[in-house]
């Protein structure tokens, strides 16, 4: 990875050279088979291979987290291949640039979500597409995120299976001294209008030494798949037990670690008293470690149970220093972005018309001010990574969404070069961006040198972990609208402040880089990219730095943007008397797409319809990772005097839909994962410490509360978009927009 950043550095230096390889055709992605192939399988490119008994084996580079793209990608590659998903093995995709995620790069650019997407994009656009997408190819960096899985194998993948279909079709009419064209492939075989029959693993070595020739995708009209609710590939083996997560793996010898960090971000152990635990039974070492990979320094117990390990660190007295900023406090660094708003300018997102004019011409202003706290991930499976190393170099079993950066960590720790480090990536008990981060992989490889050669098991509890994650940023915003005479928002003007997740993110995972601070879309996102039609417009941000580790959280700057913006325009709204769903129809007539996501939500809840006495409706439609989301939500007051949720009707059009069966549950989650945090979510820092520790203090959403939610999938024929993040986004401000419906009440905080 070093080298290639090397490379594409010192091409950047010469303007002509970044030019001419800017025009060159994109690295092919299909992979040269000889490195995918293994003794007795055979492989056709660098994404499949084929068993003697006809066994199709894919190489999958994606984590699955829960949220189905295992089975996503398996349909991708059994339609063009004709096979049944069910016969499909998985086996890890080996760390070669092929499966580096290009689609979540290309989505990182910071244009207007309809500049950036469809055939009417500006050249300067499509330019800049066109190179990251090559720079992106070129790095090969392996990462799920950013709900572009699907999007990113869209056409590759394809290509891989129909290729491998075109070889073994041809060699098949090798064989039988037929005319391809009367030869058919169906369930893993290929078929002669004569009679002859033989299965993909009959065929693969002839396959492998000829030229497929042209690979043709199917046509929509010729899919089997494609469209339709297959059973999840990953449910059985989750269900009977035989799904093997991180904290599940067992290695003979194995030994277990406890680990304690530093309560304050940048803090050191100052004194360890070890000596009553490394008298205590079971416990073979006592280990402490520097901050590394953005992850806190502390101390750790190695033993022969985690129970006994947990003991022995409890029975510890420690001492630490303070970190650098030892008076952090989480109130008070919301009132210092609220000063950055009114003070600072910050980077402008997004530039339409003349705000100025429109805001000295108006009749009426409208300001309001939103906030929202941190949050953690809380992934019910905590952080976990099993490690062991010897003079062969570092092993790792890990659950992780991004395995380059993970063996990248482990090779800093160790001090090996990063070829000396094999990664077994295992299922994810959750992400939600928490795994996009490389700690507790520097930390159990630390962990693991002291062990003599022994794979050391590390998994924390969930206090440090809670205590120790990369937070939503905290974000506060400024939202003004200008309405003219005739009761027309003619101007829209946002001010967000925040910390920007990428710049911080990149200088954990890669070290190297960290001196160059990059703009981060992420921190306006939701914001500077609505679809509405408002003539006069400027949206920016004010990067800030607070002191608090900060990552990538479900959807996002989405997760918080879309709270202030979708509940503002509720506010406009209902300041010029006009039904939410009409007005934003009013404003939606130049994006067609966003207008049917609204109606088929609108009409599938029955907006407009008499409710039961007590409850209200409110609506928030939201557009992220290229999927547009209209949720309408049905709540009413508790006994407590909280909102109680009782409906979600979600519609969403996520261009092609591959799996309508796991879209309508993604679609779920993101409910109650968002619904968690805008009802419960909330992290405070008190002197620098993280105060919440556990459920009890960090509430999830209780099954009992969980709303019904319906999922509406508008058709469509685009390529497929994201669907893991874009449900979590609207929640928040539909909940709220009913609220005030219901109570006249206008929370701009969260948690509600």
């Amino acid at each position: 990875m070093k080298r290639r950043t090397f490379l594409l550095s010192t091409a950047a230096a010469s303007g002509a050279l970044l030019v001419g390889w800017g025009l060159m055709p994109p690295r092919s992605r299909l992979g040269d088979a000889a490195r995918f192939a293994t003794l007795g399988e055979i492989a056709l490119n660098g994404w499949l291979r084929f068993a003697a008994d006809g066994t199709t084996i894919l190489a999958m580079p994606r984590a699955e987290m829960g949220q189905g793209v295992h089975t996503a990608l398996v349909m991708l590659a059994a339609e063009e291949l004709d096979v049944d998903p069910a016969s499909v093995r998985l086996v890890q995709a080996p760390a070669e640039r092929i499966f580096g995620n290009v689609a979540t790069f290309v989505a990182a650019l910071p244009f207007h979500a309809l500049q950036a997407d469809g055939d009417e994009r500006p050249v300067g656009v499509r330019a800049a597409q066109w190179m990251v997408a090559k720079v992106a190819r070129e790095l090969g960096i392996n990462v799920t995120g950013g709900s572009s899985s699907v999007a990113d194998a869209w056409r590759p993948l394809r290509l891989a299976a129909a290729s491998a279909r075109s070889a073994l079709v041809a060699s098949a009419a090798n064989r039988w001294k037929a005319n391809p064209a009367d030869c058919r492939s169906e369930n893993g075989k290929v078929f002669h209008a004569g009679g002859q029959s033989a299965h993909y693993g009959e065929l693969a070595a002839e396959a492998a030494v000829r030229s497929p020739g042209e690979a043709r995708l199917k046509s929509r009209a010729a899919w089997r798949l494609l469209g339709s609710a297959v059973p999840r590939v990953d449910v059985p083996a989750k269900t009977n037990g035989h799904a093997i997560f991180g904290i599940d793996v067992r290695l003979p010898g194995m030994l277990y670690a406890a680990a304690k960090f530093a309560p304050q971000p940048g803090g050191t152990l100052a004194q360890a008293d070890t000596a009553t635990a490394t008298k205590m039974s079971g416990v073979r070492h006592v280990v402490r470690f520097p901050a590394d990979s953005g992850g806190a320094a502390g101390i750790a117990v190695v033993a022969d149970t985690t129970w006994q390990a947990k003991q022995a660190l409890e029975a510890m007295t420690l001492a630490w220093n303070a970190g650098p900023n030892p008076t952090l406090d989480s109130d008070r660094i919301l009132a210092d972005l609220e000063t950055a708003v009114r003070v600072r300018s910050g980077f402008n997102f997004h530039d339409r018309g003349d705000v100025a004019k429109a805001f000295g011409a108006a009749k009426t202003k409208l300001e309001a001010w939103y906030r929202a706290p941190y949050l953690a991930h809380a992934t019910p499976e905590p952080m976990n990574c099993t490690a062991r190393v010897d003079a062969e170099g570092v092993e790792l079993w890990v659950s992780t969404q991004v395995p380059d950066f993970a063996r990248a960590a482990a090779a800093r720790a160790a001090g090996v070069s990063t070829d000396r480090v094999r990664l077994h990536a295992r299922l994810l008990g959750g992400g939600f961006g928490r795994r996009l981060e490389a700690d507790v992989v520097a930390q159990a490889t630390r962990i693991a040198m002291q062990a003599g050669g022994r794979p050391v098991q590390l998994i924390l509890s969930r206090e440090e972990d809670m205590r120790h994650d990369f937070y939503r940023p905290a974000q506060v915003a400024r939202l003004e609208a200008a309405i003219d005479d005739a009761g027309t928002v003619t101007g829209w003007r946002i001010r967000s402040a925040g910390d920007a997740p990428t710049p911080r993110w990149v200088e954990r995972v890669m070290p190297e880089i960290a001196a160059v601070d990059l703009l981060d879309r992420s921190a306006s996102e939701g914001l500077f990219d609505k679809p509405y039609d408002f003539p006069h417009q400027r949206i920016e941000h004010v990067a800030t730095r607070s002191g608090v580790p900060v990552g990538y959280w479900r959807s996002v700057g989405h997760s918080h943007n879309a709270f202030f913006s979708e509940s503002f325009v509720d506010e406009i709204a209902h300041a010029l008397k006009t039904d939410p769903v009409a007005f934003r129809r009013t404003r939606l007539a130049k994006t067609p797409r966003h207008l049917a996501v609204l109606d088929l939500a609108a009409a599938r809840s029955g907006w407009g319809t008499a409710l039961p006495e007590g409850r209200a409706r409110g609506v928030a439609l939201h557009e992220s990772f290229g999927s547009i989301v209209a949720q309408v939500a049905e709540v009413s007051r508790s006994a407590e005097g909280r909102p109680r949720v009782h409906r979600v009707v979600c519609a969403i059009d996520c261009g092609t839909a591959i799996n309508p069966g796991i879209i309508a549950q993604q679609m779920e989650g993101s409910v109650v994962f968002g619904l968690t945090a805008a009802l419960y979510g909330r992290i405070d820092i008190r002197k620098g410490a993280v105060q919440q520790g556990n459920f009890p203090d960090y509430r999830l959403l209780g099954m009992a509360e969980a709303p019904v939610v319906e999922t509406h999938i508008v058709p469509s024929t685009r390529p497929p978009a994201g669907v893991g993040e874009p449900g979590t986004p609207p929640i928040a401000p539909a909940v709220a927009n009913a609220w005030f419906t219901l109570t006249g009440e206008r929370r701009r905080a969260l948690p509600l």
